[in-house]
């Protein structure tokens, strides 16, 4: 479960830090408090979108860090699955954003990659936006729902499905483009015959163009180099006065009195050091000019080759060794060409049995599926009821496309009947949004009981609901929290009646700055907020009443006392 939330430099956040409790933890404030700017955070943290200006006024970087318990067996084996660790049954997300936009996730301090973050993220908390409901009006999420569901029966088969369906679809993919005719086939061998030709005739090696473009600068520069090498020798050992001599000269002088003092014998021997050392650069100065030739032809030669060298990169790589890798693909070409007839029956062999391995795990996958979505259905469908849907009735349409997908060949959408009488439609053109609001409530609840995840997040999960609807939602609040920690964000009293844990989310301005902070309520605060809820500007001691009454009602709500 979470344990922690701290933020630091985030819009209206200067920096807060929130300890979350077990059970219903519920978040109340005005509108523009910066509620949602703390599930903002959340997402953040869990390796979301950064998008521009959320980074506090004159901050240099914003912090967002979550703190979490694990404890259930199957979230730790998949954890380690990805090499992480958690740390005394604790792991720490956290996600620094710079002033530029680059941004930092760091899973117990290590530096990982956000998409790593949300993988593990996954594992621990389910968070519901204000709009997500909407997802249930776009029919291709209603497979991804059936799947997260039926995801242990699935085990490794969608993995399966995905690469026996690439398979096919590659498999289609080069037996089209294998539909050349003789006339076409011949043309390409002789193309083919041309380039192989060309690249062999080269007699390519590797490495070879490195050396000529050397010896060419170097030829290229030859009237340069000897004049430098020539005035240097006469500088140093031919010259009137040159280095050599005068160095010489000057080992004599030291030597000669080195006799009588230890510091200037000191020094004569670094002198002959130098006179050493200028004697044996002085040598091989005189063999490299002695060695030093230029000759045009092979200037010509190297110039030819360089030219021919680059002329095959400009059409085949950059380098010797791309070209030559091309040769080898161009003579499997060829080899192929040559036995085309052979090749393209290997692809229609092939692509029969990647459509029958296809076929067979489409068929798998859509048993399994029909078989979860009765069950997935029904729990919904119970879930609804609690939620003051009387006699629902909600199903799963299966239809067969005329065309493979990645997901196999079937086209999935929800049916549902709100109504008495009334025939079973598509979700979309039947549900209004307060409708849709308690749809999506009802299957992430039943996907949260599926998928062991601990903590839910609903981000006023009470949009277009109202009256007795709004007590029945709250008391569908309060029996997930029994098994779940959930963290709400709510306008409706009677959801926040319910919570186990209560905050305020406030906003304080000044001249200078306005700053969103959030603090836990004792009881009687919570009660007072309550009122605030119930009566708006003027509280009334009747209004203080109600809110004790409404508080002292949800107090008696357990699991075994849900309406249903």
């Amino acid at each position: 479960m979470l344990l922690n939330l701290h933020v630091k430099n985030l819009a209206l956040i200067e920096e807060e830090e929130v300890d979350f409790g077990h059970g219903l933890n519920i978040l109340t404030g005005e509108t523009g408090a910066g509620k949602s700017i703390l599930i903002g955070s959340i997402h953040l943290a869990l390796g979301g979108k950064v998008s521009k200006g959320m980074l506090r006024e004159n901050a240099d970087y914003a912090l967002v860090e979550l703190t979490f318990s694990v404890e259930q067996p199957h979230q730790m084996k998949e954890l380690e699955k990805m090499d992480i660790f958690p740390e005394d049954g604790q792991l720490i997300l956290s996600r620094k954003i710079m002033k530029t936009g680059r941004s930092v996730c760091r899973i117990n301090s290590e530096t990982v990659s956000a998409s790593l973050m949300q993988k593990a993220a996954s594992l621990l908390i389910d968070i519901h936006g204000q709009h997500e409901h909407q997802s249930l009006l776009t029919r291709k999420n209603h497979i991804k729902y059936l799947d997260s569901y039926a995801k242990r029966e699935l085990g490794d088969r969608l993995q399966t499905l995905q690469t026996f369906y690439h398979r096919y679809t590659d498999g289609k993919r080069l037996l089209e483009e294998a539909s050349l005719d003789r006339e076409q086939q011949q043309r390409e061998i002789s193309f083919l015959e041309y380039e192989i030709r060309e690249i062999e005739d080269a007699h390519l090696q590797p490495g070879e163009d490195e050396e000529l473009e050397t010896a060419f600068r170097r030829l290229s520069h030859g009237r340069k180099i000897l004049e430098a090498a020539a005035e240097c020798r006469d500088l140093c050992a031919d010259g009137n006065g040159n280095a050599s001599d005068r160095i010489g000269q000057a080992v004599r002088s030291l030597t000669g009195v080195a006799e009588y003092d230890d510091q200037a014998g000191a020094l004569a021997e670094q002198l002959q050091e130098i006179d050493s050392l200028l004697s044996d650069f002085n040598r091989e100065l005189a063999s490299y000019l002695d060695d030093f030739s230029f000759s045009d032809e092979e200037f010509a030669e190297i110039q030819n080759r360089l030219d021919l060298i680059n002329h095959l990169k400009s059409k085949y790589g950059k380098t010797i060794d791309d070209i030559l890798r091309q040769k080898t693909e161009k003579e499997a070409e060829l080899e192929k060409l040559a036995h085309y007839d052979e090749y393209r029956r290997e692809l229609e062999e092939n692509l029969l049995r990647a459509e029958h391995e296809l076929q067979e795990i489409s068929a798998e996958v859509s048993a399994i599926r029909r078989s979860a979505a009765e069950i997935f259905t029904e729990e919904i469908r119970k879930a609804l009821e609690a939620l003051n849907f009387r006699q629902v009735k909600l199903s799963m349409e299966f239809r067969k496309t005329d065309h493979y997908t990645a997901n196999g060949w079937d086209d999935v959408r929800f049916l549902i009947s709100t109504n008495p009488g009334e025939p079973m439609k598509p979700l979309d053109s039947v549900a209004s949004g307060g409708e849709l609001s308690r749809i999506m409530l009802a299957l992430k609840t039943v996907l949260a009981e599926n998928d062991e995840i601990e903590t839910l997040i609903f981000d006023e999960i009470d949009s277009g609901i109202s009256g007795r609807t709004a007590q029945m939602v709250a008391e569908k609040m309060k029996l997930t929290a029994a098994s779940h920690q959930v963290i709400c964000i709510t306008h409706l009293p009677q959801i926040a009646s319910m919570a186990d844990t209560h905050f305020l989310i406030e906003k304080t301005s000044d001249d200078s700055s306005t700053i969103s902070r959030i603090r836990l309520l004792k009881r009687e605060e919570s009660i007072e907020e309550l009122a605030r809820m119930l009566g708006g500007v003027r509280i009334t001691e009747a209004v203080m009443e109600n809110a004790r009454e409404m508080k002292k009602l949800a107090d008696t709500v357990r699991p075994d006392s849900v309406s249903n």
